[in-house]
Parts: C-alpha cells; sequence; structure tokens
C-alpha cells in the first residue's frame, strides 16, 4: 500500500510542478520512471541547488532518495515539502513510512508540535496580523459608533482572545524556525565525538535516517542530541540540517 504511495504520487506532483521548470523536472521524472533512481535524486538536487523551492520538487526528490537508499536524505526531503505544505496528506504518509525504516533512538514530533506545524509560518502570521486589524476595526468602530457598542462585544472579545493565543503561536514558531534546528543523518552510520574534532572520542553511534536536536556549531562541527538524551559532535558532511518549524 505504501509503496504505491510513493509511486503513485509522483506523478500528481509532477503536474503540480511542471509549470516552473518543465524540461528539467520532466527529465528527472523520467530517470525515476525508468527506475534510475540515484540519477534521478541527482537531477531533482540540480534542480534544488538553484534555489527552486516546491512541495512538489521536494517531494519527488525524497522518493527518489527513498528508491535509491538514502533514507536520511529521503527523510529531510520530506520534511523540507512538509514545511511548504504541512497539511499534504501524501508528504505526511510518505514521511512517516520512511522514518518507520529508521533503525535505533531517533528524535520525532510530539502532538504539540504537530498541530503547530498544521500551518506554516508564513499562515500563522497572516492569521495573527488579520485577527489585530480585525479587532482593531471593531474598536474603532466601537469609539466612532458607540450604540453598536453591545452587539460588538462578543465579536470584539472573540477576536481579542484570537489576536493574542494567534500572536503567542507565531511567537513559538518564529523562535522555533530560528533557534530550533533538526540534524538528519545522511550517513549510513555516523559516529557522534566528545568535541569538534576528528580525534575526539566516540560519543555515540546512529544510523542512516536519524532525526537529532542541533545543540551548537562550531567551523564543520555540529553538536547534538539524540531521543535519548546522548549528545555529542557530527561533522557537518554527514547531517542534513533543516529549520525546527
Amino acid at each position: 500500500m505504501k509503496t504505491i504511495i510513493l509511486l503513485g504520487a509522483l506523478l500528481f506532483a509532477g503536474t503540480i510542478f511542471a509549470a516552473d521548470a518543465p524540461t528539467d523536472f520532466a527529465a528527472a521524472n523520467k530517470l525515476y520512471a525508468e527506475g534510475k533512481f540515484p540519477a534521478a535524486a541527482a537531477a531533482y538536487e540540480t534542480i534544488l541547488q538553484t534555489g527552486a523551492q516546491s512541495p512538489a520538487l521536494l517531494f519527488n526528490c525524497g522518493n527518489a532518495e527513498f528508491k535509491a537508499g538514502n533514507v536520511g536524505k529521503a527523510i529531510a526531503a520530506f520534511q523540507r515539502a512538509e514545511l511548504l505544505a504541512p497539511r499534504d496528506a501524501e508528504i505526511r504518509a510518505n514521511l512517516d513510512f520512511v522514518r518507520n525504516q529508521v533503525q535505533g533512538a531517533t528524535r520525532r514530533e510530539n502532538h504539540w508540535q504537530n498541530w503547530l506545524g498544521t500551518l506554516t509560518l508564513n499562515e500563522w502570521t497572516g492569521l495573527a496580523v488579520g485577527a489585530f486589524w480585525s479587532t482593531f476595526i471593531l474598536l474603532a468602530a466601537k469609539q466612532l459608533r458607540p450604540a453598536l457598542a453591545p452587539r460588538l462585544k462578543n465579536a470584539t472579545l472573540t477576536l481579542l482572545v484570537l489576536t493574542i493565543f494567534s500572536g503567542a503561536i507565531l511567537a513559538v514558531q518564529t523562535m522555533n524556525h530560528f533557534s530550533s534546528s533538526t540534524a538528519v543523518v545522511i550517513a549510513a552510520e555516523a559516529t557522534a565525538r566528545s568535541g569538534p574534532f576528528d580525534d575526539a572520542q566516540n560519543a555515540f553511534t546512529t544510523h542512516n535516517g536519524a532525526e537529532l536536536s542541533v545543540l551548537g556549531r562550531h567551523d564543520g562541527w555540529v553538536q547534538v542530541a539524540d531521543a535519548t538524551g546522548k549528545n555529542g559532535w557530527m561533522s557537518v558532511k554527514q547531517v542534513a540540517i533543516l529549520p525546527g518549524a
């Protein structure tokens, strides 16, 4: 069932992104259809390196990476696609499927984080701004037309609560996006070390696709923590780093 999702959804996503880069995207899709998954993944990555961003492009890239045996790169691509299209059921289904292939401890979102992620950062911003200005307009109307105050009381209170709530959520999501990052292991097996240098002692070992919390960075190293709380340093070549929200 999940394999059908991974194959069938590719064609649907292709129609979404075709208008953006028809030639390169069609060529990458052709490589995928021919079973040349490493070449297809490389072709999608080449498009991404031009600065193109699309849920469909990232979705197809994730499918190709998974078929090529690159579990970590597939998870990273699906997560980036989900940030752009958080309510896309096919992206979520494929991400969950690939995550289930990961061995060992890995970080996962809790229910609260999943709920916050149902809207993009731009959508939370739009909701907060819309609620604020709607509240402002009602307050202004009550000042200009005092007779309307009783009828506008409940609506004003509701919008005021929505403004405060959406503003708080926006603050949390903004902080997560810019200060909280996730590192996805893209090496077959990666060793975290006690310090940011090659000769440091081994702290722990993790597997392809494991998701780790980013604690800090130094030169070409990133400090990470796994789902059990162990922390150490990994070369940036071993991971793909994603924003928090």
